[in-house]
């Protein structure tokens, strides 16, 4: 098992443990479905709570005095309160914040200084200058006094300690929030399955399925792994992998998905892909590599917080310099004040978490949509994109033929039609004579026996039905044969022919009976997807290798902006870079092999999910259920967590550049203001806070 660390993923190490960059606690790389360990939670909780209870009494005896109507000191004297105030404020600061010292001593070995750091100092000197003002009162000069008193700053280090400790328990309850994607994805995956031997069913494990087994999969079951039918028919939830709730009709042949849900037919399967190599296990393994990747925004994060530590430290050591000189008497007192107030509230965590948090959330949240996101870099990126770049077939399309019209001629029907060219298609091979039989399947058309079939190459197939002679094919393999076609039969074929639907005509003893006109249909979505696309500002350009009259009649139903024919796998990669040189932002979509190295050279690839596996690795997004709605989508929730990701650093900056002089003092000239270490700690804890509830939001985003 390999641990890394959320905001910092290129640490690595095969131990649990904690970063020694920022000092977070190391997360399980590969995704398991075990009862979730919340082991940290239960510690930072037990400390928080341990610590609340120590620390509201040591406030009370230290700031009670300011309470009107408290008379703590009549009560307690000072000489007995002050030891109270070290008893208690030592558990709080050296067990419950103790990991705070160890995390911020690695970052100072690892040379790598972190919130750790601030806090470890700040609170170090709070609490260890007031334990020795306790304990040996008498080497400290005059200057230290207050009414013969040394102020002590036990209440600050106990009360800021118990605030981090809150920021830290709430932050680690946040990070398991965003892990819920991958739980609930892993939770999806079926416990069991119905293997069939020898006529025999045995209820087994799903670890323990090997290829090629075959399954029984009963109405209300989850199907086991990935497979095809081998017998039997059902219809299907897949809202796991697409998002779209009406289920899906299944036949013998077609391919299943692991973990979608069998709603009411029985039906066997051959076992296909089993374990990693499930739809399911690709699909939590791209989630959780993407929630790990760092978008190139976070650059300026942590460019920010390289030069941000070390410079927090000299100002507080200016501070300190500055208020021991110049301040009011007890110099010292308001000169340690001030100083570990500013190393409190300039704590960079709020900066550190602005871009992780976001990304974690935004990737989850599209996993539960079907749009699969392989780094942050991808989110990034499509926010900026200005063309799409798209590929009809299998894009646009379905990506496989089917028969969309039936023109009969004076006598007959459509179904008559149909049934007559699917007894004759049923044995031929060809993609079209497929089309023909699965619509005549489709639509429960007996399929009638045709004897002395005879294919001609180029042309079509004739056979015997019936005792008539019957010819299948292109309009010229009929004329060549001399049948007869009436010039309305013409005419409307020409017609199917504009539309760009590739004609099959049908004869019966040397007379044109009727023409079947076959598409690779526009997919239900394509339409709407293409409206909201232009409506958020993009310009589309088809780009296909079909010929040009069916590439201009899709563009043209489509409205798409420009359109490419006939074009080689090179060319569409030509276009990418010819666009990309004119300052544009390109993303390509598409889903076969030809596809692959235009998606590579994209901004940001597109692979529709019911492609090519070669087209989905060479792409940045998948969409699982390969319909150009998810495009629309993913453009959404790029802009969406974008906008997050720059509200949080908008908070960091805008929190520390403020923070920053007012602990240091700035204000006290002018309005007698020095902010309190408490204060500090509070604002500090805060700002984490505020990050993680704005990068939470994203899980409730409307898609």
């Amino acid at each position: 098992m390999t641990y890394t660390c959320p905001m910092h993923p290129e640490i690595e190490q095969d131990h649990p443990g904690e970063c020694p960059k920022c000092g977070m606690v190391l997360e399980p790389k590969t995704p398991r479905m075990v009862e979730e360990d919340e082991t940290e939670i239960r510690s930072l909780s037990r400390k928080f709570w341990s610590a609340l209870v120590l620390t509201i009494p040591v406030l009370i005896l230290a700031m009670g005095h300011a309470v009107p109507g408290l008379y703590v000191d009549s009560i307690i004297p000072r000489q007995i309160g002050k030891w109270i105030e070290f008893v208690l404020t030592t558990p709080v600061v050296l067990w419950a914040g103790g990991f705070f010292f160890a995390r911020a001593w690695r970052s100072v070995v690892n040379r790598s200084l972190n919130m750790f750091t601030l806090i470890a100092v700040g609170v170090g000197a709070a609490y260890f200058y007031s334990a020795v003002a306790v304990i040996t009162p008498g080497i400290f000069p005059d200057s230290f006094q207050r009414n013969g008193e040394i102020d002590l700053y036990f209440e600050a280090a106990a009360v800021i300690t118990t605030l981090v400790l809150l920021g830290q328990l709430l932050e680690a309850k946040a990070r398991s929030r965003t892990g819920q994607a991958i739980k609930a994805l892993l939770g999806l995956a079926a416990k069991s399955a119905h293997r069939v031997r020898d006529g025999r069913e045995q209820g087994i494990p799903v670890q323990e399925i090997h290829k090629g087994d075959v399954l029984r999969v009963r109405p209300g079951e989850k199907v086991p792994v990935d497979g095809v039918i081998t017998e039997g028919r059902s219809n299907i939830d897949e809202s796991m992998i697409t998002g779209e709730s009406m289920p899906v009709t299944k036949v013998a042949g077609e391919k299943v998905t692991g973990a979608t849900v069998n709603q009411t037919g029985s039906f066997l399967m051959r076992a296909d892909r089993i374990g990693s190599e499930t739809m399911l296990a690709q699909i939590v393994e791209m989630v959780a590599e993407a929630q790990r990747s760092r978008a190139p925004i976070q650059k300026l994060a942590d460019t920010v917080s390289g030069y941000f530590v070390p410079a927090v430290v000299a100002i507080a050591i200016l501070t300190f310099i500055v208020w021991s000189i110049f301040g009011p008497a007890p110099a010292m007192a308001y000169a340690l004040v001030s100083a570990v107030s500013v190393l409190i509230i300039a704590c960079p965590c709020a900066l550190g978490l602005a871009t992780p948090m976001s990304i974690m959330v935004g990737v989850g949240r599209a996993a539960q949509a079907g749009i699969l996101i392989k780094n942050a870099e991808a989110i990034e990126i499509t926010e900026k994109v200005t063309h799409l770049v798209i590929d009809k077939t299998g894009t646009l399309t379905a990506g496989k033929p089917e028969v969309v019209s039936r023109v009969v001629g004076t006598s007959g029907n459509e179904r008559d039609l149909l049934q007559i060219a699917a007894a004759l298609e049923n044995q031929s091979e060809h993609p079209l004579a497929r089309a023909i039989v699965a619509t005549a399947n489709k639509e429960q058309i007996e399929l009638r026996e045709a004897t002395r079939f005879e294919s001609i190459t180029g042309g079509g197939v004739a056979a015997k039905l019936d005792g008539k002679l019957v010819r299948v094919g292109k309009e010229k393999f009929l004329s060549d044969a001399r049948v007869t076609i009436p010039d309305e039969l013409k005419n409307q074929a020409r017609t199917l022919q504009d539309k760009a639907q590739t004609t099959v005509w049908v004869a019966i003893d040397g007379k044109a009976f009727g023409v079947i006109g076959i598409a690779d249909p526009i997919k239900e979505t394509t339409r709407e997807a293409v409206r909201e696309l232009h409506a958020m500002g993009l310009k589309i350009i088809m780009c296909t290798g079909d010929n040009r009259r069916t590439a201009e009649s899709v563009a043209r139903e489509l409205h798409i902006d420009d359109f490419r024919a006939e074009v080689m796998p090179q060319e569409k990669i030509d276009m990418v870079n010819t666009l990309r040189s004119q300052g544009a932002i390109v993303a390509m979509a598409g889903d076969g092999i030809n596809d692959a190295p235009a998606l590579a050279a994209a901004h940001v690839g597109i692979a529709m999910g019911t492609g090519t596996d070669v087209a989905i690795e060479s792409a940045g997004i998948t969409l699982v259920k390969g319909d150009l709605m998810g495009i629309a989508k993913a453009i959404r929730l790029s802009r969406a967590v974008m906008h997050n990701i720059r509200q949080n650093l908008f908070f960091a900056f805008i929190y520390n550049a403020f923070g920053v002089p007012i602990a240091a003092g700035v204000l006290y000239p002018f309005f007698a203001i020095l902010l309190s270490p408490m204060i500090a700690g509070a604002a500090m804890s805060f700002s984490s806070v505020s990050v993680i509830g704005n990068a939470l939001r994203l899980r409730r985003l409307q898609l």
